[in-house]
């Protein structure tokens, strides 16, 4: 497999008249937004307005000030950390392009790690979103309401499982954990997500036994609808 096979398999969902929307798994540090990226600049490339969005899963956060009150902070990036419905709604309204025109989705400011209402544009005349988080495939609650929208899923496999948890505690570190708390996190709450995503791997369309990306690294400046696609916590 090679990112241009599915560079390939991305660009069979453009269709004229109407929008598809491709969703990409896996656990934290997967690779999903690296791949996501890479995928919305080479459709991007072409003259003409760009056929593609890139709308993230990590703008449905709850703040950290709600999660406090439900008892959850401690536990931000569970399942039931997220508003679930509100990202299943924004799915099956961007699925119709023509009545509402532009859809403003939320990002997620990473220094902040808070989300950001309005950030993320998605114009009518983008034919292909591709979104990614860690829950796409889940079958419990709101969840349930996600898999419907997406017309196909991709599930991130990293093959060194020891270099992903390396990443991921390097990543909370770069956002202000100390390493003794980065390791803990990584360890704990981030280790039993993963065992969860994983459950629903066997529910992908398609494997990527790991982020397949050309050789170059992305652009400092992407073509991507998103002021905020450096600082998203699934950035890998």
């Amino acid at each position: 497999m090679t990112f241009d096979d599915l560079l390939r398999r991305a660009s069979a969902l453009l269709r004229p008249g109407s929008r598809a929307i491709l969703g990409l798994t896996g656990a934290p540090a997967s690779g999903k937004t690296t791949l996501a990226e890479h995928l919305v600049h080479a459709l991007n490339a072409a003259p003409g307005p760009p056929p593609a969005a890139h709308v993230p899963m990590d703008g449905f956060h709850l703040a950290d000030v709600e999660l406090d009150r439900l008892g959850r902070l401690e536990r931000k990036g569970a399942p039931d950390t997220f508003d679930a419905a509100g990202y299943a709604a924004l799915l099956r309204r961007l699925k119709d392009p023509e009545e509402d025109g532009t859809v403003y989705a939320p990002g997620f400011e990473r220094d902040l790690e808070q989300p950001i209402a309005g950030t993320i544009p998605v114009p009518p005349t983008a034919r292909l979103v591709v979104t990614e988080g860690n829950y796409l495939l889940l079958t419990t609650g709101a969840w349930a309401r996600v898999r419907p929208s997406l017309d196909e899923v991709w599930y991130c496999e990293p093959r060194d499982e020891e270099a992903r948890v390396e990443r991921l505690i390097a990543r909370h570190e770069q956002f202000g954990k100390d390493h003794e708390a980065a390791v803990a996190w990584t360890l704990g709450t981030d280790r039993r997500n993963a065992e969860l995503i994983a459950t629903t791997r066997d529910r992908a369309d398609l494997i990527v036994p790991e982020p397949v990306l050309p050789p170059r690294p992305v652009p400092s400046a992407l073509p991507v609808p998103s002021a905020l696609a450096r600082s998203r916590t699934e950035t890998e």
